[in-house]
């Protein structure tokens, strides 16, 4: 039922902002206040949501259900985050670029892995004209979604006025494409393509992505495994043979560990909400190949 009431739309940010925040989205869903869906997130960046209309709340521990406020800051995610939403529901959502996070924030990402927050306990007083303007568009359509994205960059680009636009770090640029699009790389191969120090690419992810290099390869790998299960990506033998994991006690514990389930009961579990965050994946990796940028360490 959830996938059908469920709409799910994104959108690229502009060129100028590009370097800084990853995608913009919009969910939507009709339902009676009966309806209770609970899923799980798996963030792979810092994201930014506004909860236009509806009951939200994560479970920051067993059976402890909060929700912070109608604009959330939540860090990246290295392991599963419940979600429960109840009735219907709209929420804006604000993917940012790990290599554009420490232009945004002196605060590294480390910081916030993990972890849900109130929006203004991290941008202040921007938190509540953030979410004001967004809330002022009642049109939930594309216009509306357009509408919603320029009040966000005009945002976003005060905030980078103020900071003189720093610029987003380039091997980290390069490692989003690495994590993305070849999950099973080592990291000494990684930092050797990037021509940095294995030292210094630690400290750069858990500044940028707030996790270990080795960590963030071994969600991605998770998620493109998560992605063939559930018909979103269509990979090769090779690819498929490269995503196996050493036997199947390796493939249940990277399943648990990620979505707390074995892959049987994976395949029968709806999930909605992380399916579009694999299907936006998915899509991001495709924009990759059609520019030609997805070559990566074999």
């Amino acid at each position: 039922m959830a996938s059908k009431l469920l709409r799910s739309r994104n959108y690229a940010p502009s060129a100028r902002l590009a370097p800084y925040i990853a995608r913009h989205y919009v969910f939507s869903v009709d339902a009676p206040a009966a309806f209770e869906l609970i899923d799980q997130l798996l963030a792979e960046t810092i994201f930014i949501r506004l909860l236009l209309e509806g009951d939200w709340a994560a479970e920051l521990n067993p059976g402890e259900w909060s929700n912070v406020g109608p604009g959330v800051f939540f860090g990246a995610n290295s392991r599963p985050m419940r979600v429960r939403v109840r009735g219907g529901f709209r929420v804006v959502g604000i993917a940012l670029c790990p290599a554009g996070w420490p232009s945004l924030s002196s605060i590294p990402a480390h910081e916030f892995t993990d972890r849900m927050l109130p929006l203004d306990t991290v941008a202040g007083e921007r938190a509540a004209a953030l979410f004001d303007d967004v809330a002022a568009v009642t049109s939930d359509d594309e216009a509306g979604d357009l509408a919603i994205i320029a009040a966000i960059e005009r945002h976003f680009c005060a905030l980078l006025d103020e900071r003189g636009w720093p610029p987003s770090h380039p091997a980290m640029h390069r490692f989003e494409l690495i994590a993305r699009n070849n999950s099973t790389a080592k990291v000494a191969d990684v930092a050797a393509e990037l021509g940095i120090a294995a030292r210094q690419l630690e400290r750069l992810c858990l500044t940028h992505y707030g996790m270990s290099p080795k960590a963030v390869l071994r969600r991605s790998r998770f998620l493109d495994m998560a992605s063939a299960i559930r018909g979103l990506s269509h990979p090769d033998e090779h690819e498929l043979a490269a995503l196996r994991f050493s036997d199947q006690s390796h493939l249940i514990y990277e399943f648990r560990r990620f979505i707390s389930m074995t892959p049987g009961q994976f395949t029968k579990t709806p999930t909605p909400l992380l399916d579009a965050g694999l299907e936006l994946r998915n899509l991001r990796k495709a924009e990759d190949a059609a520019r030609g940028v997805a070559a990566v360490p074999a």
